[in-house]
């Protein structure tokens, strides 16, 4: 019977020490642990994150390993370059920080070499470029803010479906 009570006290003895070791895990934080840690603590005001990755096979391969930083103080966007075969399977994915003048051509346009298509989106807001683009359709400029005007007037979406409508016209 004593043997019994025995084991029953060390059981409640080593969940006790159990419960109480995950509590106790704590670590010194760096500047770095509270920046990343806090969403409202930018490194700049406005500061934003956008996913990044340089020539990914995926979207998925490009998101799952993008660097959680902030972007640069002159970047005020997220820029995605998707390249796709003849099939719309994913040959890369090209994701970054991005400056207005980066932005002002999106769309999709035809590689005419190997048959591969190109499509390429902006947006504005924190890891907004979450989905890669794969068609006309959201291969787009999209702004929270007001846009300035190029020198001719066109907002640089307008002006990217102009220059695409060339392109696209002359090889139908």
């Amino acid at each position: 019977m004593m043997e019994a009570w025995l084991t029953v006290a060390w059981v409640l003895l080593m969940t006790n020490i159990a419960d109480w070791l995950k509590t106790v895990q704590s670590r010194d934080f760096t500047m770095t642990d509270i920046i990343l840690l806090h969403p409202s603590t930018t490194p700049h005001p406005g500061g934003f994150k956008c996913f990044t990755c340089e020539d990914a096979a995926d979207n998925y391969e490009c998101n799952r390993w993008a660097p959680d930083v902030y972007c640069p103080k002159d970047a005020r966007y997220c820029h995605t370059l998707h390249m796709m075969d003849n099939h719309g399977d994913s040959v890369s994915v090209t994701k970054r920080c991005a400056t207005l003048k980066d932005c002002l051509f999106t769309g999709c346009a035809d590689v005419t070499d190997n048959g591969y298509q190109m499509c390429s989106s902006c947006c504005e807001g924190n890891i907004c470029n979450m989905l890669a683009p794969r068609n006309a359709s959201n291969a787009i400029f999209s702004s929270t803010s007001p846009l300035a005007s190029s020198s001719r007037g066109f907002l640089p979406a307008k002006l990217s479906y102009i220059i695409i409508g060339i392109f696209t016209a002359g090889h139908v």
